[in-house]
């Protein structure tokens, strides 16, 4: 397997191409341009740091609101449950079905 480097991910919506690409890019090269811009952290003890479906599911939920804010036509083409589903092990027997 590839050794990689640390890198951030910047998601970009080219809303004239209806498309969403993901870059890899060196922190230190992206670190200048945040500086001042809308911040959303994300605390992974919030979420008792299981990295799991409904961690990604609510990621990507985020990232697709925070699009929406600079690019509301994106809107018409999410549908998406907002909140928190329930997790296998929590004791929901909908998630344990």
């Amino acid at each position: 397997m590839a050794k990689h480097s640390p890198y951030s991910v910047v998601l970009t919506y080219l809303e004239d191409r209806q498309i969403l690409t993901a870059h890899a890019i060196e922190p230190t090269t992206v670190a200048p341009l945040l500086v001042g811009k809308l911040e959303m952290p994300i605390l992974l003890d919030e979420f008792e740091f299981r990295l799991d479906d409904e961690f990604a599911r609510r990621l990507g939920v985020a990232m697709l609101n925070l699009i929406a804010l600079g690019q509301p036509r994106i809107k018409q083409y999410m549908s998406v449950t907002p909140g928190p589903l329930p997790r296998a092990g929590d004791g929901n027997t909908l998630a344990n079905e």
